[in-house]
């Protein structure tokens, strides 16, 4: 992911996010909190877990108030513990609580995404499978969900329809012969080389078929018993590819026994779809 390109997705939402939470003014600190009031505060973690958005809940205390003193504590990655000071913030009372649900909305989502990808990375990491996200992320959110599955030892599937051809059922009923799925592979892979090719296979009778073609990247086999992948692997010999991707009704309790298949990665949509909020707080003290 470009660096750019992301920095402009997280001020572009941070803008959209204060402007849905404040409207036309914070009437509570307008007419109850003195605007000369001084205040600091700390942003701290109420359990365990894994850190993610700290520098987007740093530019939404800064976009409020460019004089706030923001202080990242902690970088993206880091293990949490309960009672972990991640950010000091220091400044105007007002800026500082109008900013702070905003700010812990993004810093409590995306460390929620971090902390349950390192806890299904775990359950696998004996093994030489790797963790995938999937696309089903919160629209708009994307890119940042997606760093934060960089942020707990998880690694990125296609970014968008744009840089991998993910052929799933849905697509080979347009045209699933063998001979029109190479001419496509050729066509893709002559005009824009570095777009990876995947192929959805549900049976083995189509695992056999797409280890045929040229030009096959990824093979994702969805739904399949450990079984199943076990012999799938066995098909593809001493080739390093296409690699195998499991997916589809795996939870906690299956990813290791899925993993030890010999499957080279593991999707899970729960990794964003679902996922809970890890929780933060502000804890807030006036200057005197």
């Amino acid at each position: 992911m470009s660096t750019a390109v992301v920095s402009d997705n997280i001020d572009a939402l941070v803008r959209l996010a204060l402007a849905e939470d404040f409207g036309d003014g914070d009437v509570t600190s307008l007419y109850f909190v003195d605007e000369h009031l001084r205040a600091s505060a700390q942003m701290r973690t109420r359990s365990d877990g894994r850190l993610s958005g700290i520098h987007v809940a740093a530019a939404v205390f800064k976009a409020v108030d460019p004089s706030l003193v923001v202080t990242v504590l902690m970088e993206d990655g880091s293990p949490l513990k309960a009672g972990d000071v991640v950010m000091s913030i220091a400044g105007s009372a007002r800026a500082i609580l109008g900013a702070e649900r905003t700010a812990l909305n993004f810093i409590q989502r995306l460390s929620g995404v971090a902390s349950m990808t390192d806890a299904y990375a775990q359950l696998i990491a004996h093994t030489k499978c790797r963790m995938l996200d999937t696309r089903k992320t919160t629209p708009g959110y994307r890119l940042m969900e997606k760093a934060a599955v960089i942020h707990g030892g998880g690694q990125n599937h296609r970014l968008g329809l744009y840089d991998r051809a993910m052929v799933k059922d849905n697509h080979l009923m347009t045209g699933g012969k063998l001979e029109h799925l190479q001419g496509a592979i050729d066509r893709l892979k002559a005009d824009r080389p570095t777009v990876e090719v995947e192929l959805e296979a549900d049976t083995l009778e189509q695992v056999a078929e797409f280890l045929k073609l040229r030009g096959v990247d990824h093979v994702l086999l969805d739904n399949m018993s450990n079984d199943e992948m076990r012999e799938a692997v066995a098909m593809r010999g001493e080739h390093a590819k296409p690699y195998f991707e499991a997916s589809g009704g795996l939870t906690s309790k299956t990813a290791a026994a899925a993993a030890e298949t010999g499957v080279d990665f593991m999707s899970f949509g729960c990794l964003t779809h679902s996922v809970p909020s890890l929780d933060l707080g502000l804890d807030f003290t006036i200057e005197s």
